[in-house]
């Protein structure tokens, strides 16, 4: 018990780079508090005793701010960041490793008393108030970005954003904290391949109409938005390119 204890406090160590000292960790972190909570709370509930585990599951919640069902299985160093408002329902599985942040929902999507939470596989990040429902697998070494809702399964080593969450981004099958400010956009990548895929269109015309002695008024209308698309995702203007309208 105290090998798992001590286990515990030096993953908030390595999760949290604003712990200083142990007395600290051991007063000051709901999260490590709901873990130990729970812990006592899933075995009565094992035990048959679910009023009991309830109970002790309700005072966590009370405590810490974070809703943990006592039916839940949750692998060793999990850690939740701050945690206020993380709910985890009866059916979730959660894997070893596993770094949730504020907000985070694993919720259930039937009525039925069947598996309807969330699997997630071991070393995966969940984002600041993401939702992760139904029971769908999120797959190792996958992060879930701030806010997104994900409603299908993920494969290994995925990064998930957007609502309803898509897969981007190249599979990495590695162990790493969710770097909330560097994060794929998958609406601006398409925005900016239509941009580019219009502008090399407007090139091979303009070739063609001088070729053909023609002039063409540039479209202004498309110019125009596409200086207010570029200012609302200013990634999509990152790389300028030259246009090469032909002599």
């Amino acid at each position: 018990m105290f090998k798992r204890i001590s286990e515990d406090i030096e993953t908030v160590f390595h999760r949290d780079p604003a712990a200083r000292n142990t007395f600290e960790v051991l007063t000051s972190y709901p999260g490590l508090h709901a873990v130990w909570m729970h812990r006592v709370a899933h075995r009565l509930w094992n035990k048959g005793e679910k009023t009991l585990a309830r109970l002790v599951s309700h005072i966590s919640r009370f405590l810490t701010g974070i809703e943990i069902h006592p039916g839940a299985i949750i692998g060793r160093r999990f850690f939740v960041d701050h945690g206020m408002g993380v709910v985890i329902g009866e059916t979730a599985v959660l894997g070893n490793d596993v770094l949730l942040y504020q907000g985070v929902v694993l919720g259930g999507t039937s009525l039925q008393k069947t598996k309807r939470h969330p699997t997630l596989g071991n070393n995966v990040i969940v984002g600041a108030g993401a939702t992760v429902l139904g029971p769908i697998e999120v797959g190792d070494c996958s992060r879930i970005g701030a806010g997104s809702v994900v409603i299908k399964s993920v494969p290994k080593g995925s990064t998930v954003v957007g609502i309803p969450g898509r897969v981007t981004g190249d599979k990495k099958l590695i162990s790493a904290d969710l770097d909330h400010n560097n994060l794929p956009d998958p609406i601006s990548d398409a925005l900016r391949v239509i941009i580019e895929e219009q502008e090399n269109l407007e090139a091979r015309l303009h070739t063609i109409e001088n070729m053909e002695g023609l002039k063409c008024k540039i479209d202004e209308y498309f110019e125009k938005k596409k200086k207010e698309i570029t200012r609302i995702f200013p990634s999509i203007s990152e790389e300028p390119r030259e246009k090469d309208y032909g002599q």
